[in-house]
């Protein structure tokens, strides 16, 4: 899940550096961005399915279909539409958030996944929004946090799959040295 949900991010930063700078790598850029999305729905097909693992693919392009449609308006300095992708956006994240705690409503709880997903929103156009201003300091920082947000968010992925399919897992004490 950390591989995975940091492609997720890298990948995501790759293509808002493109699309800000108008760099001929956009295209294949975000090729390898949707690639991801359909490389965490095959993650989780082992435990929940393969129908489950195709709705998340599907969810997740979304997600990042309208994170580019909001880069390219907010490039164009489009307020109503930044607005109104933003709002589609959210609602894309409490369907993710609905999706993920009805596979694991003991370990992954609605709300905990959607405040999760709603901070990874914000910080993503934070990011983009510095980038497009030219704020590179903000926008490194900005970096930083989305990173150090996405581990822990990845973790809590894993540890909900752990917990609800213990037996999966080889779980071998620790002795001390």
């Amino acid at each position: 899940m950390r591989k995975l949900w940091t492609d997720h991010v890298v990948w995501t930063r790759l293509f808002i550096i493109s699309a800000a700078a108008n760099l001929g790598d956009k295209d294949v850029t975000t090729k390898r961005l949707l690639q991801n999305q359909t490389d965490i729905g095959d993650a989780v097909v082992a435990f929940y399915g393969r129908d489950a693992g195709t709705k998340l693919t599907g969810l997740l392009t979304s997600h990042i279909l309208i994170a580019a449609d909001l880069v390219g308006a907010a490039k164009a300095g489009n307020a109503a539409a930044v607005d109104s992708l933003n709002k589609k956006w959210r609602v894309n994240a409490d369907e993710l958030a609905t999706f993920l705690h009805a596979a694991n409503p003991q370990h992954w709880p609605t709300a905990t996944l959607r405040t999760a997903m709603y901070t990874h929103l914000d910080q993503t156009l934070s990011e983009a929004t510095h980038r497009l201003k030219g704020d590179y300091a903000a926008d490194v920082k900005d970096f930083d946090a989305i990173v150090q947000h996405i581990l822990a968010m990845a973790d809590m992925l894993s540890d909900g799959i752990v917990a609800q399919f213990p037996q999966r897992f080889n779980r071998v004490a620790k002795t001390p040295r």
